[in-house]
């Protein structure tokens, strides 16, 4: 090899194949790893068509968050000529020298690595900071395809409750987890790793559900008061959603619950979110008094008012966003709170589907 990359380089062994880890400078990834021709067919390449909606997100992340971002390793392979020489001292530390012919795939990250090198068009100084890289040995496209695979398939999505569990940067989030731990009903059923619960599961919600209903509340502006607001309307639903003040005094099971009522339903929390909403910008009102005429609603499956706005012919629950305003209107009409001219198109609709 007359031109060569040189990488310091760990070694390590997996599959009786060795593969090697480099820091290498940001600066060096388009070269490494120059764009790849979009209109290949995928059968023919190293893995997925590069999805550009992402390129943007993720490059914001880099560059809003310039002194704490981080990235995990790129996951690559070298299909061409390259030699491993160690150091005297650590037969598994050393060089690792690439011919320059060789081709580098990614076999893991290319959204990464599109990302970064859309954030250093806006600042050049990323590419002095560095991205490790696991360097796969191989000899066609063939294996990286099947690296490609093995990485991906086995990877397990991260739920959105426990995203919103761990983000210190989402705001929405944040005040999310600190509303839970302040309401005790909220703290004793919300579960906060899984998105779904289990039939049997000893929880009643899920926090990506609350976080999702907050978020309907706001609507997108998030402000002072947000987070005191928010846990005034939630700890005044809960004082006034009687099945689950009968579920803490004891009155009635979870079982009961949920097989009984619909107000532990997902679509039903985010009809809450829909009338916090109307709080949220009518801050004038008195909230609590409205909040009390909760208890004046019928919140078991059976009640008529639920027909084709939450529970569908075959008595399922409807889950999509018309239930959820639909279920709303049901809310706001008890309190005698005027619609808005989408909820009232949503009403006339139904009307009509009832006959």
């Amino acid at each position: 090899m007359d031109y060569v990359y040189k990488f310091p380089v760990v070694r390590g062994i997996q599959a009786k194949r060795e593969y090697f880890i480099a820091m290498v400078p940001l600066k060096m990834l388009p070269r490494l790893f120059p764009i790849d021709d979009e209109y290949v067919l995928p059968e023919y390449r190293a893995q997925r068509k590069l999805n550009e909606a992402r390129i943007p997100v993720i490059s914001k992340y880099i560059l809003d968050n310039r002194d704490s971002y981080v990235f995990s390793a790129l996951a690559a392979s070298i299909d061409g000529d390259f030699c491993f020489k160690a150091d005297n001292s650590n037969q598994d530390a050393g060089t690792l020298e690439v011919s320059m012919d060789a081709k580098f795939l990614i076999n893991d990250g290319q959204h990464r690595k599109s990302s970064i090198l859309e954030a250093m068009r806006e600042d050049p100084s990323l590419g002095d900071e560095t991205i490790s890289i696991v360097f796969f040995a191989d000899k066609g496209l063939a294996r990286s395809q099947q690296i490609f695979t093995d990485l991906n398939k086995n990877a397990v999505k991260t739920s959105n409750s426990i995203s919103e569990l761990y983000d210190s940067r989402d705001e929405m989030a944040v005040i999310t987890r600190n509303i839970i731990w302040k309401i005790e009903f909220l703290n004793t059923y919300t579960d906060k790793e899984k998105d779904i619960l289990g039939k049997f599961s000893s929880k009643l919600f899920t926090l990506n559900t609350i976080y999702s209903a907050n978020k309907i509340v706001v609507g997108g502006k998030i402000e002072d008061k947000t987070e005191d607001f928010l846990t005034t309307y939630w700890e005044m639903v809960v004082a006034n959603m009687l099945p689950w003040q009968e579920l803490s005094n004891k009155e009635i099971t979870k079982v009961d619950l949920r097989e009984q009522y619909i107000a532990t339903q997902n679509i039903v929390i985010q009809a809450l979110g829909r009338v916090g909403n109307y709080f949220y910008s009518n801050s004038d009102l008195d909230m609590q008094k409205y909040l009390e005429i909760l208890k004046e609603i019928n919140w078991n499956r059976s009640a008529s008012i639920w027909h084709l706005r939450a529970i569908s012919e075959n008595g399922r629950i409807i889950t999509n966003k018309r239930a959820a305003l639909l279920i709303s209107n049901v809310i706001k009409k008890v309190m005698k709170l005027p619609l808005s001219k989408e909820e009232q198109m949503a009403e006339e609709k139904l009307k009509k589907i009832v006959g």
